[in-house]
């Protein structure tokens, strides 16, 4: 019982490491938006919407990986 007890923590724990990549993620999405504008500032807005969409994206795939670790906690 206590060894299935800690698979599902350890489970858990290497799941959440996704959250990680999204975190890494979002930084380069930004800092690519900053060099990008600070080379062409005429197209601020049009950038800005693109990474809005990148942070989204990398931002569902870490939540992805959270509602996982949850499955792995509550439900299994």
């Amino acid at each position: 019982m206590q060894l299935v007890l800690a698979a599902k923590y350890i489970g858990a724990g290497i799941a959440l490491i996704g959250l990680l990549g999204a975190g890494i993620g979002i930084a380069i999405v930004f800092a690519a938006l900053i060099n990008s504008v600070g080379r062409n500032p005429s197209m601020k807005d049009q950038l800005f919407s693109y990474s809005i969409l990148g942070m989204a994206l990398s931002e569902a795939l870490g939540l992805f990986c959270l509602i996982i670790s949850f499955i792995l906690l509550f439900a299994v």
